[in-house]
């Protein structure tokens, strides 16, 4: 029997057939076809089967979209040096998908924090989680700062910069249909539009950026005892 998934690039539903998911257990199908072979999701450097991440952190779900390593922030500055040195990086992170899930938001300048923000939820859905990471971002952020804004969910980028003013002017719906998760999408959407000097960017995750995966960790320290 096929099951429907939504596509985190495109946002369209498609369907995998038993035979399929049958072969790889704990996978989680987050592009369709199409998708695919354009570009890449946020991946790790290594144990994917190419379509989903494994959750290595204690008492995490095996079908989690989560980061394969769940650190602390302190080893995540003295790992990681890549990447852009200025911006609000924000990530989400769901152990299960749905399942208890994580976010969060740091804003740095020169490689300095100048704030951070994470939380979490019982029972919520990477998706969402990716959201509430990009919403707690932008609020960081005052309307007329200039600031770039990275996120490594290629979904929220072309929610908030292609998607999202479409479904407005037809009244909050899509072609197909409903918008998923549309209190979190009007918020994050109405903030970018009040904040006409910020730019929402996408990263790739886990290519050794040291504020992505410093907001990665802020978004799975619900499943630590140490931030």
């Amino acid at each position: 029997m096929a099951e429907a998934y939504m596509c985190q690039t495109c946002g369209d539903r498609f369907e995998v057939p038993a035979s399929v998911r049958d072969k790889f257990p704990g996978w989680t199908p987050r592009q369709c076809m199409t998708c695919r072979t354009k570009s890449p999701l946020k991946s790790s450097a290594a144990g994917r089967s190419g379509f989903g991440r494994r959750a290595s952190a204690k008492g995490a779900d095996p079908t989690s979209v989560t980061r394969e390593e769940n650190l602390p922030v302190a080893e995540i500055l003295a790992r990681y040096t890549a990447g852009p040195t200025s911006g609000v990086f924000t990530d989400g992170s769901c152990a299960g998908n749905p399942g208890p899930g994580g976010w969060g938001a740091v804003r740095v300048k020169v490689g300095e924090i100048l704030a951070q923000l994470h939380g979490n939820e019982p029972q919520t859905t990477n998706n969402r989680m990716e959201l509430a990471a990009m919403i707690a971002g932008l609020e960081l952020i005052t309307p007329e700062e200039v600031c770039d804004v990275y996120t490594d969910s290629q979904l929220v980028v072309n929610t908030l910069t292609k998607w999202a003013a479409g479904w407005e002017a037809r009244g909050w719906q899509r072609k197909e249909g409903e918008v998923k998760n549309l209190e979190l999408v009007q918020r994050a959407y109405y903030l970018t539009a009040d904040r006409p000097n910020v730019k929402i960017k996408w990263i790739k995750a886990h290519d050794g950026s040291r504020w992505n995966e410093y907001a990665d960790s802020l978004s799975t320290a619900y499943l630590r005892e140490q931030l």
